[in-house]
This record gives C-alpha cells, structure tokens and sequence, in this order.
C-alpha cells in the first residue's frame, strides 16, 4: 500500500459499513473485549498500541485488560456499578475500560481538563464505587474533592510517593489469562458500557449512557468507512475521553488488525515528525488542528509519509482544499455524530465543507431530518396541527433523527443521559405523526439540493471552542461566585483565522472587583478551553420580559472597542493578565499578529 492508492468510493465504503455492523445485533454476548480476545488469537504479537510511554502487543492488550476484569471482580465490582478513570491519553487507559467492562462495569471517562466543582460533579452524577487516578494528576483531583458528595475509594495509577494504594501494582498479581466460565459473568450489548461527558446545550456536563453495542457500532462502523486493514496505522492525538479519541478512531484499525499510535495532546510543531516516524497511513482530526497545521511554518516532512485517509469533524471549507493538497492527502472523510445520540452521517465524497450526505438508497435507514426552527420560543416551529415543518433547500433548520424502539433496531434507540430529565428534553414527540419520537440534535444545519448537510452553529448558549464544547451557563456560575460581580452573561464571538468560537463575558461589577484575582478564580475553576478570551465591563446587561439575556447586540459587538463605550479586556496568555483592548490591539487580533 502507498499513498497512490485511489480513495475508497463512497459506495464500497457504506457498503463495507454495513456489512461490518449487521452483525452486531445478531450476537448479542460478543462485546468489544471478547473482539479483543479473539484478536489476540489472531494477531498475537503484532502491536495493537504504541505510543512513547508504553506499547501493547494485542496480546498484551488482551492480558492486561483481564487482569482489570479480575481486580474488578475482586473488588466485587456489580453489574451497571461505575468505576471512574481520571488518566491522560496512553495505551494503559483502553485496557482498564476494558477489562472493567468485560465483567459488567461501567467506566466513566473523565475529562482531564476538568477541574474543581466541575470535576466533582461529573464523578458525582455516576456515583462510581471507585475512581482510578493517574498520578500526574493527583492534584487536580485532590483539589476536587473538597466538593464531591460521593464516597468513592480512589486508586492512584503510578509512582507519585502517596499513600493511596497503586491500582498499577495491584493488578500484576491478577493473572492475564482469558477468564474461565465461573469468573466469566459477561454483559450483553444492551447493558451499559460507559460513561461519556457532553456540554449539551446548557448547564454542567451531562453523562450520556453508553452501550457496549454503541462500542462496537462505532469500531465497526468507522472501520467500514474508512476500509481499515492489518496494514493501515492510525495517529490518535484526541482526548480519549470523547467517544472519537477514545473509542471510534481506535477500534476501527484495531478490529481489523491494524494499530494504532497514541499521543498524549496534539503538537503541530511535533505532527509531522510523529507521522513519518510511526510510518502512520491513517489520523484523526477535528477541524481546529487542521487550521493548526495549515497556518505553521512549512516542515520539511509534512509530504513525507503513507497517509491514504484522514477522518474528523469540524475542517472549515476555508482550510479544506488547501490542507489536502499542501499535505498531499488523498483522501479527507468528514462526518457528523452525536455521542448521546442516533445519528451520524458521512462525506465521503470530499465535497469541502459537508459534514455528509444519505445515499437515496439508504434513505430509508437513515432518518436525519431538518426541521424550521422558532428562536424566539427556542424551539422547533409547530403547524396547526401541532406537527413539525420539514425545511426546504438551503433552509436553515435544527437537526432531528428518527428513534426507534424496535428491539431488532436497536442502534436506532436513544440511550440518553443519567439524568432522566436531562434525556426527555433532547426528545420530540409527535413530530410529523401521531407517537413518534426524534432526537434533537441541538444543531442548526442547512441541506442543499443535491443532499449535503452542512453545519451552521449551536442552538442556544453553548459554543465550540478548541474542539469542546462550553456551556455558557456553567462559565457564567463560575464568573458570578467571584467577589465584585453583580451579573455576568457568558457568549461566544467569532475570530478571524479561528474555528469555532472564543469565549466572552459581559460582566457588571462593584467596587470590590479585583481583575488580577479574578483571572486566578478563572484559572482555578474552569478548564483552559472555557476560561473567556475577552472580558466586556458593563453599567448594566439588558434582559428580556422574561429575564433572558439578550445577546444579540452583545454578540454583533463582540471585543471591537470602537462598538461600545464599555471597557473591552483580553486574556493575554503571555502577559498572564487581562490587557485592555484597544483600535491598535484590536486590528492586531483581527489580523492574526497576537496568538491565541
């Protein structure tokens, strides 16, 4: 294989999906472990996952993750009880929810930005009967837990001097065999697997309830589309605590025998040398470290490598067509998908700027449907008769999919979150006929005449930025606990050259504030990526009648000084403080001259 090789067609490539994934349903006690067990039959000592901390023979992938099932079991660990894992990217993470899945458990991913109150309460809504923390970041977590309501018993994984006991250690006296019928206690695909985080559209994050057959859908699913092989190895620098970084990208080399490189964090300077060195044929993007790469100084290896396809979401048209022709990449696989939910659509074409296109003759599996959105009610338009409207071409309108609760299509179900509530909100009912039921996908998108969906934006106060997503209402919590503010609005405004949208607040303060302390507070309690990049010093923030913030104007304003007799500050990264922004700071941003 060679980076000549012509790019899979979009046919071979749905129908090498569906083949993969039929299936699944049909044999409901084979799970992704026991793929994993039979693979390290087959492929033994071929590495499954490398990276520079450790690399695992799919063997020894295989034999790790059944001495977790054996800690588990040890622990008397139940069935649906959650163990949570607070570990940065590296091979060792995939054995553990592994091999605690194996026998039952649900692990819960935790986000490894994440900090203090919000930290707590993402361990807190799964309740876990323990938590396994790697010792790199034992200090974030201690600092959590002065919040945490539940009573978990914490294992550290690693040397760092402390007296917790070390899940590392432990695990070696577990034998790595393949378990015997009276240890095995196998869930079916139906029983939950894992516990993945999204921002949703408001509030804290919620826990979107994984199965083990959404595990395997996504292996399988992705290694139709992208036609992975033995040969093919794939570089995997996103968070594996998202369903992509952690899931999808790696059981889709690895169930067809392949490997995978896993990096800690993405390093544009670094990118390129990692590729040729691995000798990597396939990546995984989002469309953030695309513009990364795009915009760095040319490297003399970014031409010199295998790769044959790329896959992700969010590459801006902007960037397409000149991030594949100056890496030479053959081919970019753009698509869309919901962790919580039961859509997911593929460009397989690499028709710049679609997130995907159903095929007319799968039209009838695939029910994504756009429907007219009210803004004013922040709801979809009802006709009289109380049913939905369908958006015309071009129409702008919110993503819905059809849920099924047919047993035999049971990819079709929504799995929700484990708040009930927070599950029936991102339901509609009754939406064309009487009794049925759609996911919403809380996205605004636009379909043109020939069946491109493109994305527009988020429906309501959450925005993308750095490649997560940031719920307004959770920055805005952290922004009003701080001494000196009276009100604070939380909205995201755009930045030339920048994918998504950079965070930004209104606040209304006494005079009490402190900026410098306020910019610590900021630090100690939001992760980097929701920490706001520009800071608007208001007399006051007008509301709605009904007490809603209107962020139009807001918006349309952004962090131009000349908009606003307001004072406009900008987190200054360099600096480490809040720098007023000026005519000449202003056109310096707008240009791109100061880095963010």
């Amino acid at each position: 294989m060679n980076a000549a090789e012509p790019p899979i067609s979009p046919a071979k490539a749905w129908l090498r999906a569906l083949e993969m994934t039929a299936p699944i349903a049909q044999n409901p006690d084979r799970i992704f472990s026991i793929v994993i067990d039979d693979l390290a039959e087959r492929f033994g000592h071929a590495k499954a996952l490398l990276s520079e901390r450790e690399c695992l023979t799919y063997r020894e992938l295989a034999e790790r993750s059944n001495q977790y099932a054996r800690w588990a079991l040890t622990q008397g660990l139940g069935k649906g009880e959650a163990v949570g894992l607070f570990m940065p990217n590296r091979p060792e993470y995939l054995a553990i929810w592994i091999g605690i899945t194996r026998v039952g458990g649900v692990v819960s991913l935790l986000n490894t930005n994440l900090v203090g109150p919000g930290l707590a309460h993402c361990i807190d809504i799964v309740a876990p009967k323990h938590v396994i923390v790697a010792s790199e970041l034992l200090a974030p977590f201690t600092a959590s837990q002065l919040y945490l309501a539940s009573d978990a018993k914490v294992w550290i994984h690693g040397n760092c001097g402390h007296e917790l006991p070390r899940i590392d250690s432990e695990v070696e006296s577990y034998s790595g065999e393949r378990l015997s019928k009276a240890e095995h206690r196998p869930p079916t695909i139906r029983d939950r697997a894992l516990y993945i985080y999204t921002s949703g559209t408001t509030g804290l994050p919620k826990a979107a309830n994984v199965s083990h057959y959404r595990v395997m859908l996504w292996a399988y699913w992705f290694a139709g589309m992208l036609d992975t092989r033995s040969s093919d190895r794939m570089y995997d620098c996103l968070p594996m605590y998202h369903s992509i970084g952690g899931v999808a990208a790696l059981g889709a080399v690895l169930v067809s025998g392949g490997s995978a490189v896993i990096r800690e964090r993405f390093s544009a300077h670094q990118f390129w040398d990692d590729i040729a060195r691995w000798d990597c044929t396939l990546f995984q993007y989002i469309g953030e470290l695309c513009r990364y790469l795009v915009n760095s100084a040319p490297h003399p290896r970014e031409r010199e490598h295998r790769i044959r396809a790329c896959c992700g979401n969010g590459l801006r048209p902007d960037v397409w067509s000149n991030f594949k022709t100056r890496f030479r990449i053959p081919q970019i696989v753009e698509f869309y998908a919901a962790t919580e939910g039961n859509v997911s659509i593929y460009n397989i074409e690499g028709k710049p700027g679609a997130i995907g296109r159903i095929p007319k003759v799968l039209a009838h599996r695939f029910h994504l449907v756009l429907v007219k959105f009210d803004f004013e009610k922040d709801m979809p338009f009802r006709d009289q008769e109380g049913h939905c409207l369908r958006c015309a071409p071009n129409e702008l309108g919110e993503a819905i999919s059809k849920i099924s609760n047919d047993p035999s299509d049971f990819g079709k179900g929504f799995e929700g979150y484990t708040d009930k509530s927070e599950s029936d909100r991102k339901v509609l009912h009754d939406v064309f006929n009487k009794g049925d039921a759609w996911f919403r996908t809380g996205d605004l998108m636009r379909k043109d005449e020939s069946g491109y969906f493109f994305f527009v934006d988020r429906i309501g106060d959450t925005f993308r930025w750095k490649g997560e997503n940031v719920a307004a209402s959770e920055v805005s919590e952290v922004i009003a606990a701080f001494t000196g503010i009276k009100e604070a609005s939380v909205y995201g405004v755009a930045i030339p050259g920048k994918d998504g949208r950079a965070g930004m607040a209104a606040i209304v303060i006494d005079e009490g504030f402190d900026l410098a302390a306020f910019r610590q507070h900021l630090g100690k309690y939001l992760p980097g990526y929701a920490q706001p990049i520009f800071l608007r010093l208001c007399s006051k923030i007008e509301v709605t009648t009904t007490f809603k913030t209107k962020k139009t104007d807001l918006v349309q304003g952004a962090y131009d000084p000349t908009t606003t007799s307001d004072i406009i500050y900008f987190n200054d990264e360099e600096q480490q403080l809040f720098v007023p922004v000026d005519e000449v700071l202003y056109e310096r941003i707008q240009s791109g001259q100061v880095r963010i």
